[in-house]
């Protein structure tokens, strides 16, 4: 499950640029004003305009996490996003959820695939799930959890492979991401983690196969 051991809130941090002359001047105003079209929103008292309940995968049930586990973003322009991360419950569908939305817990992925193959998306991919345990992959990274059990293969039905495989082709065309083994990890991969999802009865080979299909 995820995990947000290396995550937390900060304050934006500011971009000295020592240079000469009237060419540098203004090129360091234009630079502040790209900046700030990006940033204005996250000043105290202002927020990005949000479509209540919308979704980026169609098809997706809206489910909203805890506002503590997750920080507002305005991704890709704050943040690249480059890889998705494959975790895994540990429970089940509804235990995830009430973990998700808990804010004690500090931690939910961007969506949740059940057995079924239902997709539940509970924090939109513009925004930093707190899911990885490690701040720089969480900025650059959709998590996606996968009801069940790392410990039994039969978690991994064929209902989710399909489901989870539609939404990472997705993810990957939406942000032009490669479809490997270096993009797509799992949460056992990421630097600093404790956790072991997917395991080994996650079968890799199967699912980039079924997502080179649907590319």
């Amino acid at each position: 499950m995820s995990a947000a051991r290396g995550d937390s809130d900060r304050r934006l941090g500011r971009r000295a640029l020592l240079v000469g002359g009237a060419v540098a001047a203004a090129g360091t105003a234009l630079l502040a004003r790209e900046e700030l079209s990006h940033l204005w929103w996250r000043l105290p008292g202002v927020e990005k305009p949000r479509v209540a309940g919308a979704v980026d995968f169609r098809g997706a049930r809206w489910v909203a996490a805890s506002p503590a586990n997750y920080r507002r973003a305005d991704r890709p322009d704050d943040y690249a996003i480059d890889r998705v991360v494959v975790h895994v419950t540990q429970g089940d569908y509804a235990s995830a959820v009430k973990a998700f939305q808990d804010p004690a817990h500090q931690a939910a992925a961007h969506y949740i695939v059940r057995e079924d193959g239902r997709v539940t998306q509970l924090i939109r991919e513009l925004d930093v799930a707190f899911h990885a345990g490690n701040r720089g992959y969480n900025e650059r990274s959709v998590g996606i959890e996968h009801e069940g059990f790392v410990e039994h293969a039969s978690s991994f039905t064929d209902a989710m492979y399909a489901a989870s495989a539609r939404l990472t082709a997705a993810i990957c065309r939406r942000y032009d991401i490669a479809v490997d083994r270096e993009h797509l990890i799992g949460h056992v991969e990421v630097p600093g983690t404790d956790h072991t999802d997917p395991g080994r009865y996650w079968d890799w080979e199967r699912y980039l196969g079924l997502i080179h299909r649907q590319m």
